[in-house]
């Protein structure tokens, strides 16, 4: 198994560990560390919908928490028929921790790929260089 299909499995993996009681819409996610370590993320649910929590951001912010900033790759999976795509909080929260060219990967069924950048998800972002 390549490193790769192996964040692809972490990725689809989350997906059954989603709290989702309202949507029944679960995201997993896995972040990989320039150093090869992976964040599993999961979308959280919460019954004040502005509170939930996406599985990008969950995985982000899991590596960030233990001290992890380097990062080289992220998988978003999800239950559609077309490649999942990040919600414009996440697009915001990757441009903030991951390099512009740093790879996403997003999945839906049956392992439908596309394959793109922090960049290319989010042109413009606002950034430090902003304030």
């Amino acid at each position: 198994m390549t490193a790769k299909q192996e964040w692809l499995a972490i990725a689809d993996d989350a997906l059954t560990k989603a709290y989702v009681p309202y949507s029944n819409f679960p995201v997993g996610a896995c972040l990989v560390t320039k150093t090869g370590q992976t964040y599993q993320g999961v979308n959280i649910e919460n019954a004040s919908y502005g509170l939930t929590n996406c599985a990008e951001r969950t995985a982000i912010f899991k590596a960030v928490s233990e001290g992890a900033r380097d990062f080289q790759h992220l998988v978003i999976a999800g239950h559609t028929p077309a490649p999942i795509s990040p919600c414009g909080a996440c697009r915001q929260v990757m441009a903030e921790f991951c390099a512009p060219d740093m790879p996403v990967t997003l999945v839906g069924e049956q392992g439908v790929i596309k394959e793109t950048t922090v960049a290319e998800l989010l042109p413009y972002a606002f950034t430090e260089k902003d304030l």
